[in-house]
């Protein structure tokens, strides 16, 4: 085949690789690149590595894809290359990284200001920043190593076994996973195996542990791809026919087989195209996190780039006019970048990751993603699971209540009662089930199991040797216990002999549960009968579709809607007897669309499922907390509305308006019914239409109408709605899309079984499963309740203060080390890695507040911090250096300068000795006076940038930060106040007298209080209060409207349209009389080319019935 230098790739796929390029070495290219490199010293290849695809064409020639020997991708993000090289062991893998570390921009930097450094005679703080530099890579190769080794160990587990391969010539040969392809024939041994690749069942049925992919424990049966019917004439897909595939990495328990014959599976993908080498892929590669705060503070560091490129020319202008050496401009130049710019950022940006990574740890959250901890900190929508997450994962059975004659029977509180031993709603109960033995243990779906262990039967599996005897494949047996068969009237015994004997019933086909269509069926054999019955149970509208309208009882829907009212989970049964023609193997053949019709009705289970005692805590939390909170759920809507009001979500008052959506059928437009629900007091129907106490309720089939009908109306039905039942897995995918599109931080919190896509697409997934297919998530929760949630997002709030906090620390050390250095054109000593560290231990808040902390640092409150705070440091500095320059005592100083010693100056001067001049001129008196008001301003803006509450402790509770504090002033007052001549000749300093020591310690003194009163006072009470909390959508108190008013007009806030996009939607609905929809309302489709983007002026048309 030949391929086009240039292909588009993945069209409809998950990966989206617009197009790819094929490149091939060029000669001549690499000897100019080489040339270039050699003049640069080493720049352009730099260059080059950072930019791969100038790279690629800088050193190729397009060719052809075939021919290509690298190729250049082109993604929806960014480009990136692959060259056709195979890494032959882990170590020379880790090396490449470690390469990639090293040569980090910022590493370069740091290597580039080391050196200069050095040359500086700056050999303690170059020593202290290769230190960092050093412990940083290390760690980081450790931890990259660590998890490597992991996921290698977790891949090699199947990667690499021995497995049967059936031949054309019907021979059987061993062959190793890593050689299968696709088309493979592979057996399934009887004893079980880990799937190296994903096949597909042809022959024979699988009990499979697929907890690794769903995150639920509980074994599926697997049956073979039917090859006749509707189902078996379509075309295979891995989505659609998953009942029948297996995946790789999952755990075959046992298999199931006909005599003479092997299970046997078709491999269909190998390698990273299975559903765990996806998995894999996306642990490798994870979905890049597009958060705020680092777009912003690359943006903030150009901003420093540019700062230092103005000191960069100021300082080569002023050094030329003094005639200062060559030498010395240069390194004079360069340092006021390495000041301006921090090269330490990195390490202390991320350290408040760290410290809340390990916090998160101590409380069972593990997390292997750390860079999501800072964007839990921005969570203001919180979607839950239902089933295992809210409520417990075990279903109590309530009751059953039985139909007859096309009427309910009174609810029975126990099935296993010797009345009901002969009925088929009893024989339902005890079939209709995807239950096996493992280990002589009952095992399966916990309802599924709830619901056998209620009948009290008996299940019985066949032996190898028993079913070695037989032609067909030995069903699984279930009959009722001895006991209660022994317990019936002797007035039955010529019965009694019958029943013992033949009541018996083997399960001869099943048709798994289905996500899609809501149901499962069995097909079963009663001893001695001569025809088969088939049984199904599912949720009660999908059953009452697939039955005879005479069987149902008329008051069906006013008895489901009742006990989902209280909460219950409701599950219909049906029964067919089919026709006696059917044999044994036409049955394993048959679709199951000709077995799940023109059934029975035979009644209803009810099951109820308990709130966990977490959960309403949590959920009051996170609504006190200003954090909205959904309920996405595959159970019943009238069931998932009572546990939303059972939890809190929905209160007791408010109105909950379901939105039930029909598709286009019969020239009709799609429409949807506003239909309102009764609340608990009896209140439905008419009420003000701009009460904004409501919750939309949307089921998954309404979803999927409005989604593709109704375009316009989907994002603001997802601003008011709670409750979304009846969802596919795919459909919480797609709704966590929704609510990112209108500009939601959302999290997901589900229990791992079909949640995977959810939790992945979040921005903050959280797993309470720990079985493997938490690796998907970014965070795994080891407690299985939804406390997690609220400790989650604080210690997220947390790291996010901190690493503003940090940041801004660091741009004002750089300022004020810049401003000093800019005023005295020389570099003094600073004492300020103690803080870098330290200043990022507070741990998070006790509680979560209502206040969020902001996402950016081109907010305004940062930006008012930080410019503030530097506009402070430029008024004391400059207040110094000037008030040191009018002092009596002051001259130009020179080594034998003394302005402690008044006498020895003034002999100095009248001896009329010329002092050596020295352009590195560090010792004077206004180097030594900014160097103590530089040191206190440090502390300064560490102290105040270092804030506690509301969400972290208060700094007096970081102990490494409060000591480092206390002994750095003590120090510094030390070595102002009492001169010590070792210290003062060690850093550099004069002696000064004891008058101008007062003078800077009352400068020091009123510069701190400066900057705590901005920082606090009028930053965190007046500006947060008046002005800054408006942008979260709050309401301002009464008291507060004047100064609101006032700074909201001085602040230009009044104009400014909300930067949310579901704030700005929240504000047009708010002004639109027609929303929400009035009681009965219909909401019909518009026609298609009407269909415009959400906005003022698109309104739906409406009808009242």
């Amino acid at each position: 085949t030949t391929f086009p230098p240039t292909a588009r790739l993945n069209q409809n796929q998950k990966y989206f690789i617009d197009e790819v390029w094929g490149y091939q070495p060029c000669v001549w290219k690499m000897i100019l690149v080489g040339v270039g490199a050699v003049c640069s010293g080493g720049l352009l290849l730099l260059l080059l590595y950072w930019l791969p695809e100038w790279g690629v064409k800088g050193t190729c020639t397009h060719t052809s894809l075939r021919d290509a020997h690298t190729l250049l991708l082109r993604s929806t993000i960014h480009y990136f290359t692959h060259h056709n090289t195979k890494y032959s062991s882990l170590f020379i893998y880790c090396l490449l990284i470690f390469r990639h570390q090293v040569l980090n921009p910022f590493y370069i930097f740091q290597l580039f200001s080391v050196i200069l450094w050095s040359t500086n005679d700056y050999y303690y703080y170059a020593s202290a920043i290769v230190f960092m530099s050093v412990m940083s890579l290390a760690t980081s190769l450790y931890t990259i190593k660590k998890q490597y080794v992991m996921l290698h160990d977790m891949v090699a587990a199947h990667s690499v076994v021995r497995i049967s391969v059936c031949r054309e010539n019907k021979d059987v040969e061993e062959a190793m996973s890593t050689e299968l392809v696709p088309g493979d024939v592979i057996i399934i041994p009887a004893n079980g195996l880990i799937m190296p690749c994903d096949a597909v069942l042809i022959s024979g049925t699988c009990i499979v542990n697929e907890s690794m992919l769903t995150g639920e424990s509980v074994p599926v049966t697997k049956t073979s791809v039917p090859n006749s019917g509707e189902e078996g004439a379509e075309t295979y897909n891995p989505e659609e026919h998953k009942r029948y595939t297996l995946f790789c990495g999952t755990h075959v328990i046992q298999t199931r087989f006909y005599t003479g014959e092997l299970v046997k599976a078709v491999v269909v993908t190998t390698g990273f195209n299975t559903e765990k080498g996806q998995l894999v892929r996306s642990i490798l590669y994870p979905k890049p996190t597009d958060f705020k705060l680092y777009r912003d503070a690359y943006l903030f560091l150009l901003c420093l780039v540019g700062v230092a490129g103005i000191g960069f020319l100021y300082t080569i202008v002023l050094s030329i006019l003094n005639k200062v050496p060559t030498k010395t401009i240069i390194t004079k130049s360069l340092d006021i970048i390495t000041i301006t710019v921090p090269p330490a950022l990195p390490a202390a940006m991320t350290a408040g990751i760290v410290y809340a990574q390990r916090r998160l740890k101590s409380v069972g959250i593990f997390c292997i993603s750390p860079q999501r901890i800072n964007m839990c900190g921005q969570l203001n929508l919180v979607c839950f699971d239902k089933t295992g997450t809210l409520t417990e994962d075990g279903l109590d059975l309530w009751g059953i209540q039985r139909a007859e004659d096309g009427s309910f029977s009174p609810p029975e509180a126990e099935a296993a009662k010797d009345s009901l031993v002969n009925t088929a709603f009893v024989a339902c109960m005890a079939t209709c089930h995807s239950l096996t033995k493992i280990e002589g243990e009952i095992s399966g779906d916990p309802l599924d199991l709830k619901m056998f262990n209620a009948t009290g039967w008996i299940l019985e599996e066949p032996t190898e040797e028993e079913t070695a005897l037989h032609n067909p494949i030995m069903p699984t047996v279930v009959r009722p216990p001895k006991q209660e068969l022994s317990e019936i009237s002797v007035s039955d015994c010529l019965c009694l002999f019958e029943i013992c004997f033949s009541y018996e019933i083997g399960i001869v086909k099943q048709f798994p549960f289905s996500s899609a269509l809501q149901r499962m069926s069995v097909v079963v054999r009663r001893l001695g009968e001569k025809h088969m019955d088939a049984y199904l149970k599912g949720a009660p509208e999908v059953v009452v579709s697939l039955c005879k309208e005479e069987t149902v009882p008329g008051s069906f829907s006013e008895t489901l809607e009742a006990y989902a009212r209280q909460g219950f989970r409701v599950i219909a049964l049906a029964h067919r007897q089919l026709e006696p023609k059917l044999s044994w193997h036409k049955v394993q053949s048959l679709n199951r669309d000709v077995i799940e019709s023109n059934l029975d009705f035979l009644g209803l289970i009810i099951m109820q499922n308990k709130l966990k005692e977490e959960t309403a805590g949590v959920l009051k939390d996170l609504r006190q907390a200003n954090i909205r909170t959904l309920m996405v759920t595959g159970d019943n809507m009238l069931t998932a509305i009572s546990v939303a009001r059972d939890c809190g979500m929905i209160r007791s008052h408010e109105r909950v308006i379901i939105a039930e959506a029909s598709p286009p059928r019969d020239l009709q437009p799609a429409s949807i019914t506003w239909r309102y629900v009764e609340t608990p007091d009896g209140v439905c129907g008419e009420q003000d239409q701009q009460d904004q106490s409501y919750h939309f309720a949307v089921s998954g089939k309404a979803f999927a109408v409005i989604t593709e009908h109704f375009p316009q109306l989907i994002q603001k039905l997802v601003l008011r709605a709670t409750v979304f039942a009846r969802m596919a897995p795919d459909q919480k995918t797609q709704l966590v899309e929704v609510l990112q599109s209108v500009d939601y931080i959302v999290g997901m919190c589900g229990d791992g079984a079909n949640d995977c896509g959810a939790l992945k697409r979040a921005h903050s997934g959280i797993s309470l499963s720990e079985l493997e297919a938490s690796v998907a998530s970014p965070f795994t929760s080891s407690t299985s309740n939804i406390s997690c949630v609220p400790n989650l997002i604080r210690e997220g709030r947390a790291a996010l203060i901190t690493s503003f906090c940090v940041f801004k620390f660091m741009a004002l050390y750089s300022i004020i080390q810049y401003l000093s250095v800019t005023l005295l054109y020389s570099k003094s000593s600073h004492h300020c890695g103690l803080f870098l560290s330290a200043v990022s231990l507070n741990s998070a808040w006790k509680e979560l507040v209502w206040r969020r902390p902001p996402s950016s640092l081109i907010s305004g409150p940062l930006l008012f911090s930080v410019l503030s705070q530097m506009l402070t440091s430029l008024v004391f500095q400059v207040l110094a250096f000037l008030l040191v320059q009018q002092q009596s005592w002051y001259e130009k100083w020179t080594p034998l300068s003394d302005a402690c010693n008044v006498s020895s100056a003034s002999l100095f001067h009248s001896q009329n000795v010329t002092p050596p001049q020295s352009h590195n001129n560090i010792k004077n008196y206004e180097n030594t006076t900014l160097f103590y008001v530089s040191s206190f301003q440090y502390l300064a803006v560490a102290i105040v940038f270092s804030k506690g509450k509301p969400f972290r402790e208060p700094s007096y509770k970081n102990w490494p930060f409060m000591l480092s504090c206390i002994g750095l002033y003590t120090f510094l007052f030390l070595i102002m106040l009492n001169p010590i001549p070792a210290v003062d000749s060690f850093l550099e300093i004069v002696c000064v007298p004891h008058d101008w020591r007062i003078t800077l310690v009352i400068i020091v003194i009123v510069n701190a209080a400066v900057s705590f009163m901005l920082e606090t006072l009028v930053l965190d009470i007046v500006l947060w209060r008046l002005v800054f909390r408006d942008s979260q959508g709050l309401n301002q108190m009464a008291i507060d409207r004047w100064g609101s008013a006032f700074l909201s007009w001085l602040f230009c806030w009044n104009n400014k349209p909300p930067r949310m996009r579901y704030m700005h939607l929240a504000r047009q609905l708010q002004e639109d009389p027609d929303w929400p929809p009035g009681p009965s309302t219909v909401t019909y489709a518009s026609q298609p080319q009407s269909l415009t983007p959400i906005g003022p002026h698109v309104t739906p048309v409406q009808m009242r019935q």
